[in-house]
């Protein structure tokens, strides 16, 4: 039976940014057991905020600036905090989730996915906005026209919102996070920020 590795994310979430050298590196290491087809790496996203057009308030940028200080002093990610000064930020991550669902389509989901996270805490550009998104979509090959009806369906037709109800089923609450699902049992697996050893071993200790 082949067993599938959830991993649930947010594109605006830090701590996903955060995660993201080791996540790679766990990738890697997982590769012979994808290519023995006992493993596969399912994403699925997680939607931190809802569409919103209100100005972020002040307290509540000031809370997430300091969480980006914070993931930088204990991980050594890289932020530009010039996004604080120079953008108009919204409590708003669904465009940017519907941007790497719609990616999924064309086998370009991970490159969304980066290209957001890049666009946002290397170039202080704000994915909320659709035009950054668009931007993100030509830089990875697609189409601009064409991705922009089809974010359309997909929030007219709530596709994103059903997977985030089922991340929620699943028990999936926290972003980034993994778990990895054999037949009908989740095993949560224990995330280390820091070096991908101790998730590669628990995998392989419930494959076994």
């Amino acid at each position: 039976m082949t067993a599938t590795l959830i991993y649930c994310y947010d594109p605006m979430c830090s701590w996903c940014w955060g995660f993201r050298p080791t996540w790679t590196k766990l990738q890697k290491a997982l590769q012979d057991l994808i290519d023995a087809d006992q493993l596969i790496i399912q994403p699925m996203l997680g939607g931190l905020a809802v569409d919103s057009d209100v100005a972020m308030p002040d307290e509540m940028k000031a809370k997430l600036e300091g969480t980006w200080q914070n993931i930088q002093a204990s991980l050594g990610t890289n932020f530009n905090f010039d996004f604080w000064k120079i953008a108009a930020p919204r409590r708003s991550t669904y465009p940017a989730c519907r941007a790497c669902y719609v990616a999924r389509d064309t086998g370009l989901e991970e490159e969304m996915y980066h290209a957001i996270q890049e666009a946002y805490y290397l170039q202080a550009k704000n994915p909320s906005d659709l035009n950054t998104l668009v931007e993100c979509a030509e830089q990875i090959g697609m189409n601009a026209d064409g991705f922009q009806k089809t974010m359309q369906h997909v929030k007219n037709e709530r596709l994103l919102e059903e997977e985030i109800e089922q991340a929620r089923h699943l028990g999936l609450n926290s972003f980034p996070s993994l778990a990895l699902l054999i037949g009908d049992k989740l095993t949560p697996i224990p995330l280390d920020y820091k070096d991908h050893s101790s998730m590669l071993n628990a995998i392989k200790k419930a494959l076994s």
